[in-house]
């Protein structure tokens, strides 16, 4: 039996020219789990007089990612789609594991352009400046974003909003999250259209009659002294005081045998315990992503520069749920006392694992900010949000995205 959903639009100033919605399924079968979330969320739009111009598909990495394309693109019918799969999924009615949840726009007042590059073929930077171009074909108005879902597992995602960046310059916003496959970091995949990828970025131009805010906040506090970076390699870490760097990290965070061992165990241990870049006015958070047990070095999702300061990073539920509620003031602070017509929600896998059965309390405060308007999203390996500047970024934090 379906466990579909599908939440009903939101137009607080009684307009139809831009409306969101989701659409959810718990099928078991890839290509109809995708088609009824999709389905769900259009039929919603369609009910308030608005057609969709935009899916945004989210998708459990238990799924065969053919399989899925497959029912994406036949229920988009042309419609442009982008996705991809998840460490978890999010939806107005709560975090989810095992799923698909899609959020749609439509109406006139959101106009769209969508993109896919290889990073395989071109490198990281070259794939970013390559989805960017998308914004090209767009005639701007009020309001504008470039939403990017990546493989976090292809190398420093940095190098993606670089080349973004160096395409649409500081004007546009970039927001989005990588990919998850729930913990086993060995594939992810992304979806445009009707065919899945792994090793790809996909990117959605989308410019609205109305505003867009972003919030970004982590919630995570140095604990310890600081280390220099006394050797590094791009995103691979390999000495720490010149010490071996697996050995320091392990070593004072006082791991458990199991994790010094496994690669599982250590994937799971890690996820909570990141490393954060000290800078001059804020750290930079790093997810610890994997351990070479023989080179006893670890790896990251972005470059930790050689020469630099880190520190081991803690948190706990108060201090994540104190960063969601200030991601989610960010984001409608753009609004000035206004209503948002839904939100995108890019919540690191780490996080989640912090808060444990906290993650209801969690999703359900960022339903009570937004209002009763739609929310979806998905616990990510990775967080693009650049507001100001070329970095952009982040790990182990939660990116909220508002769109009026």
């Amino acid at each position: 039996m379906s466990e579909s959903s599908a939440q009903s639009e939101w137009a607080p100033d009684g307009s139809h020219s831009r409306v969101t919605a989701t659409g959810t399924s718990q099928l078991s079968d890839a290509t109809e789990a995708a088609r009824e979330a999709v389905q769900g969320a259009a039929a919603q739009l369609r009910a308030s007089g608005a057609e969709p111009v935009l899916f945004v598909a989210y998708a459990a990495s238990t799924y065969e990612s053919t399989l899925l394309a497959e029912g994406f693109g036949s229920a988009a019918q042309g419609v442009p789609l982008i996705g991809c799969s998840t460490a978890g999924e999010i939806a107005t009615a709560g975090p989810n594991d095992g799923g698909v949840v899609v959020f749609a726009l439509g109406g006139e007042g959101f106009e769209v352009a969508v993109s896919i590059a290889k990073m395989n073929d071109t490198g990281l930077r070259a794939a970013g400046a390559e989805v960017a171009r998308c914004v090209e074909s767009l005639e701007r108005r009020s309001s504008t974003v470039l939403l990017l879902l990546s493989d976090g597992l292809s190398g420093d995602q940095q190098e993606i909003v670089r080349g973004a960046y160096e395409q649409v310059g500081a004007e546009i916003p970039l927001v989005g999250g990588c990919a998850g496959d729930g913990l086993r970091m060995e594939r992810t995949s992304q979806f445009f259209g009707s065919e899945s990828f792994t090793g790809a970025v996909v990117a959605a131009a989308i410019t609205s009659d109305g505003p867009i805010g972003i919030g970004v906040s982590h919630g995570w506090r140095a604990a310890g002294e600081p280390m220099t970076v006394t050797k590094s390699s791009g995103v691979v870490v390999e000495t720490l005081d010149d010490e071996p760097a697996l050995d320091v990290y392990l070593d004072a965070l006082q791991a458990p045998a199991a994790v010094r061992i496994d690669a599982a165990a250590f994937t799971d241990f890690a996820a909570t315990r990141p490393i954060g870049l000290i800078r001059r006015h804020r750290n930079e958070i790093r997810f610890v992503a994997t351990a070479d047990f023989e080179t006893r070095t670890f790896t990251c999702f972005a470059e930790v520069p050689q020469g630099g300061s880190v520190s081991l990073m803690e948190g706990d539920a108060d201090s994540v749920l104190g960063a969601t509620q200030a991601a989610c003031t960010a984001a409608l602070s753009e609004f000035n006392g206004g209503a948002t017509q839904g939100m995108m929600v890019f919540d690191c896998i780490a996080r989640k694992g912090v808060l444990g059965e906290g993650i209801k309390a969690e999703i359900n405060q960022i339903c009570v900010e937004a209002e009763g308007a739609p929310v979806a999203g998905f616990y990510s390996y990775g967080e693009f949000a650049r507001t100001s500047g070329s970095s952009g970024f982040h790990n182990q934090t939660l990116v909220v995205l508002a769109l009026g």
